[in-house]
């Protein structure tokens, strides 16, 4: 009886181990935790059930603002202003357009409250962004380095 459950559980472990790096081994790869050029901020890439990727804040350096959560105060919609800023979505609706090519996305900047076109290029571990307004040639670029 006891043999049984054990190799029960072997099987058990065996199986949930082996789904996890298959899962972990067909993940895109910009799909990590990444920092700003700064070091100021993390952002985790994820791919969404609609094929996309977006990404959201998931650590500051300055989490805090006078003792409390910073907030998205300069967000355009003032009924967001109140939102912290961490966990906030910035990276929206990327598509795959080649390999470690991402375009038709936007970035959110909460600095400054405006959301910008946006294309990313990963290179050698590199992670090339590009926010820009109508025109790709004029904007401004980062370079993000995995933190994960």
């Amino acid at each position: 009886m006891l043999s049984k459950q054990l190799a029960r559980f072997c099987f058990l472990l065996f199986f949930s181990l082996s789904v996890n790096i298959l899962a972990r081994a067909q993940a895109d790869p910009i799909e990590h935790t990444w920092y700003n050029e700064a070091k100021t901020g993390k952002v985790q890439i994820y791919k969404a059930r609609d094929g996309k990727f977006y990404g959201k804040i998931v650590w500051l350096k300055e989490p805090n603002r006078d003792g409390k959560p910073k907030l998205d105060i300069s967000n355009p919609n003032k009924s967001k202003r109140n939102e912290p800023v961490m966990g906030l979505l910035v990276l929206k609706s990327f598509k795959k357009t080649g390999e470690g090519a991402y375009q038709d996305g936007t970035i959110y900047d909460p600095k400054n409250g405006k959301t910008y076109d946006c294309t990313m290029k990963l290179k050698d571990n590199v992670l090339d962004v590009h926010g820009y307004v109508m025109i790709s040639l004029i904007g401004r670029s980062e370079k993000w380095t995995i933190a994960d």
